[in-house]
């Protein structure tokens, strides 16, 4: 079967982080280099909600619908003629040990298990969505308020930088990397009218991020989702 997962992903927020290059290199896999955005290079604090989940077609009792709060940033990799952009995962977090547990055996990511939850709340003429997750006793939280008006991201904008990277790339170790294929269609964005963002990012993340705790994002956005696959085979290079 070509698909190991796929699922539906639903309201995606990105807040998005312009840091100092060197504090990523650590974490970047060999062969590939960091796509900048005007000269910056971004990560993204994510949190959306995974529903429908599938492995090879068949669904999972129980474990279907988690949310996942995940730091990321962006990559290009060269080969031959084309230029394939992509994200890292620092670290993914979800509510459930197995789903951690399967990721990180069978393809080496870097997901840990901790409390997480969602409140979703649809008004008259705005949307709610907030995601939690708990750490060190504490519950972070990232929530915005957004327009109902779903718009096409605008070519050549920040918000199709950070949405429009369809492979993930994976560090094995300081010589070898792999790369996935994520499928999904053109995300439809929210226009965000507030936000809030309450995360202790040295505690998540390590100490290297520490200095995101008083750092203001340079955007914070809203993706409707849709459908995703993530496919089985994995390139080594």
């Amino acid at each position: 079967m070509k698909n190991f997962l796929t699922a539906t992903w639903e309201n995606l927020i990105m807040a998005n982080y312009a840091v100092d290059p060197a504090v990523l290199l650590p974490y970047l896999p060999n062969g590939v280099s960091l796509d900048l955005y005007q000269g910056k290079a971004i990560v993204s604090l994510v949190g959306f909600l995974f529903k429908k989940t599938k492995i090879y077609g068949i669904p999972i009792p129980g474990l279907g619908t988690f949310e996942e709060v995940n730091l990321r940033f962006y990559v290009n990799r060269t080969e031959g003629n084309s230029i394939k952009r992509g994200v890292v995962f620092i670290n993914e977090t979800v509510p459930y040990s197995l789903v951690a547990w399967v990721a990180n055996w069978l393809y080496k990511e870097h997901y840990t298990a901790i409390p997480t939850k969602h409140a979703w709340r649809l008004d008259t003429d705005a949307k709610h969505i907030e995601y939690q997750w708990k750490t060190n006793k504490q519950w972070n939280s990232l929530s915005v308020k957004a327009g109902l008006e779903k718009n096409a991201m605008q070519k050549n904008s920040f918000e199709e930088f950070i949405f429009e990277h369809y492979y993930g790339y994976t560090k094995i170790n300081d010589t070898a990397s792999e790369e996935y294929t994520i499928a999904h269609p053109s995300w439809k964005i929210n226009t965000i009218q507030q936000y809030h963002i309450s995360c202790d990012f040295g505690e998540m993340y390590g100490h290297s991020f520490s200095f995101l705790n008083s750092q203001a994002p340079e955007s914070v956005m809203l993706a409707e989702g849709s459908a995703i696959a993530v496919e089985w085979k994995r390139k080594r290079f």
